[in-house]
């Protein structure tokens, strides 16, 4: 098993390979597994970029982001700004049912509320606004509402994991109640519990996916 200070070191060493973050500006503590990042730095996505990469090692259980975005003054909009900028973003994507989404920005902070069909649309809209010139976050309350019934869905799920060649997708137990989806096992990382559930919404009729699988170290998966 990892030690908190391998942890450590590996999120950091991840940081520093990272060439869209500048790792002196990201603070790391790990205690039991779970890792609190902390700092300040001038973009959204570089915050959620920190995030990833710290998800992405394995041994870590848990990440509590505590990173705050700060914007030079040159670069600071204003909330009417933001919400005019986000409503173009999404109405240049395809993908997206702009009809479907609200936006409603406070502080620099946009909240998205409404309905799309599949989990893809709701992930692409918080993508494509995070990125945008003076945002500090995006808080996706988008729900996902399925045009197809409910059919064989925890067939589509475990063929769907069977495909993939790592020993992640082994041991995984999938329950379906309606449109309602349980994953239960252990992988290695948080990105592979992630994966996972991004996995399960892609079956036609999933409306909600409880992620109730454990991140473990190595010689703890069985």
């Amino acid at each position: 098993m990892k030690t908190d200070a391998q942890i450590k070191q590996d999120i950091l060493d991840e940081l520093v390979f990272e060439p869209n973050i500048d790792e002196t500006q990201i603070g790391v503590t790990v205690e039991n597994g779970i890792v609190t990042l902390s700092g300040v730095v001038n973009e959204y996505f570089k915050k959620a970029l920190a995030n990833k990469v710290a998800k992405r090692v394995k041994g870590v259980k848990a990440v509590a982001e505590d990173i705050e975005v700060k914007y030079g003054d040159e670069y600071a909009k204003t909330d009417k700004e933001i919400a005019k900028a986000a409503v173009n973003a999404l109405e240049w994507n395809a993908t997206i049912p702009r009809e479907k989404v609200k936006i409603f920005v406070e502080d620099g902070y946009i909240y998205l509320s409404g309905e799309v069909t599949w989990s893809h649309q709701r992930e692409a809209a918080k993508n494509i606004l995070q990125n945008l010139l003076g945002v500090k976050g995006v808080v996706n309350n988008i729900e996902i509402t399925p045009l197809l019934k409910a059919d064989n869905i925890e067939d589509q799920i475990t063929k769907a994991l069977e495909r993939y060649t790592s020993i992640m997708a082994k041991g995984i137990r999938v329950q379906v109640d309606g449109d309602t989806v349980q994953l239960k096992g252990r992988v290695h990382s948080i990105k592979e519990r992630e994966l996972i559930e991004k996995t399960a919404y892609k079956a036609a009729g999933v409306r909600n996916v409880q992620n109730e699988i454990v991140v473990q170290s190595y010689p703890e998966f069985v």
